[in-house]
């Protein structure tokens, strides 16, 4: 309870002197596994999303239960439906507030879905967005809870249109089972 009451108290103070408003600690974007997508057909989608050095945000499953999750948000928009989010697992830090190590994301930070597309989808390019909510920390104190705004363009194209892979890094150690 008391390391609890020190990251709050720190948390509170930042803000009152003004110094909650962190530098851009988490910059990314959504990418897709594939040029374009036939309609009735899924695809991935992944955010690619870099921590910046000397930052950290909280893994998807917290360690602690005050902890505040990273979490990928993304809107469906007819005629795209969003599958179960993937996030990749935390590794545990220890840092001078607590007495455990605790899961969190540091550096490149890859988190993915797989989308559907209705079998009547028009051929035409669909915006999907959404938003990753995350707390950034570094080794002295947390700041207030943020998110990342994200889009990506959906094309649907017709099935006599090929379809080619893209984004292969990105996709290649992503699990989606």
């Amino acid at each position: 309870m008391r390391k609890l009451l020190l990251i709050l108290g720190s948390l509170w103070i930042s803000t009152a002197l003004g110094l909650a408003q962190a530098p851009t600690v988490v910059t990314g974007h959504m990418v897709l596994d594939a040029n374009a997508v036939h309609a009735g057909s899924t695809a991935k989608v992944a955010v690619v999303a870099d921590v910046a050095s000397g930052y950290h945000v909280n893994d998807h499953v917290p360690s602690l239960d005050y902890l505040i999750p990273t979490d990928l948000k993304l809107n469906p928009a007819p005629p795209v439906t969003v599958g179960e989010v993937k996030y990749p697992k935390g590794s545990p830090q220890k840092f001078s507030f607590l007495d455990t190590a605790i899961s969190v994301y540091q550096g490149k930070l890859v988190v993915g879905a797989e989308i559907t597309v209705a079998p009547d989808a028009r051929p035409g390019t669909y915006t999907l967005k959404g938003s990753l909510d995350y707390q950034a920390c570094n080794d002295r104190a947390c700041f207030p809870p943020t998110s990342l705004p994200l889009t990506v363009s959906v094309k649907v194209v017709p099935r006599s249109e090929a379809v080619r892979p893209a984004n292969t890094d990105v996709f290649h150690g992503l699990k989606f089972n």
